[in-house]
């Protein structure tokens, strides 16, 4: 079983990582373009933000998959099953993490803002120099969660036929009526990938911690 099964989820494994980092980092920049744009209360824009992640947030992340891969083609949009996949799970996390860095964003000291400000700085200026690189070292322990929770949620996309772990997994189990043996071994490599992503995240909060102590 295991010169079948190992292979097979190897493969697997490389195309959850290749979900979930793309998505995690196309997240972060339209997340990030998201919470500036509530937080400047942009006419329109701010609502339309607002609304979109309550939209994201309050539906489950397969009708999304679902709506993205088997409901656009009914209106001329029609996307591969990895690109629909990548896109379903980057809308999904945005919305999280756009609520993350709004939070970090607010949690930074109003006179941060304010020294900024008088020192001549434009509002994107006070925000990329003064504003986010607190607000980042705010953030991490959420923006670590999201992309651990993540790394799971990419076992949604099995639905679309895209051959990541779980995919892979079942698969595997087709050949060899094993289901039990190899369900507790993706779940112990989905265990791995997030305990290895939980040692990131402390290095990089600790990095962090030290670049602001100086």
């Amino acid at each position: 079983m295991a010169k079948t099964a190992v292979p097979v989820l190897m493969t697997g494994v490389g195309y959850t990582l290749l979900f979930a980092v793309s998505s995690m980092v196309l997240g972060l920049a339209l997340g990030f373009a998201v919470a500036l744009v509530r937080i400047a209360k942009v006419p329109l824009l701010s609502q339309l933000a607002a609304l979109y992640v309550s939209m994201m947030r309050g539906t489950p992340l397969l009708v999304q998959i679902f709506v993205i891969y088997y409901g656009l083609p009914s209106v001329g949009i029609e996307f591969e099953p990895v690109t629909a996949g990548i896109l379903a799970l980057t809308l999904n996390v945005a919305a999280y993490l756009s609520e993350s860095l709004r939070g970090a964003m607010a949690g930074v000291e109003r006179g941060q803002w304010d020294a900024a400000l008088s020192l001549g700085l434009g509002w994107w200026q006070a925000v990329r120099f003064v504003i986010a690189p607190q607000a980042v070292r705010l953030a991490v322990p959420s923006l670590a969660n999201s992309l651990i929770s993540l790394i799971k949620d990419t076992s949604l996309v099995s639905v679309i036929t895209v051959s990541e772990l779980m995919m892979a997994t079942k698969d595997v189990i087709a050949q060899t009526f094993q289901p039990l043996p190899l369900y507790l071994m993706a779940a112990a490599i989905y265990w791995v990938l997030s305990a290895a992503f939980e040692q990131v995240q402390k290095r990089v909060e600790r990095k962090l911690h030290r670049a602001y102590q100086r």
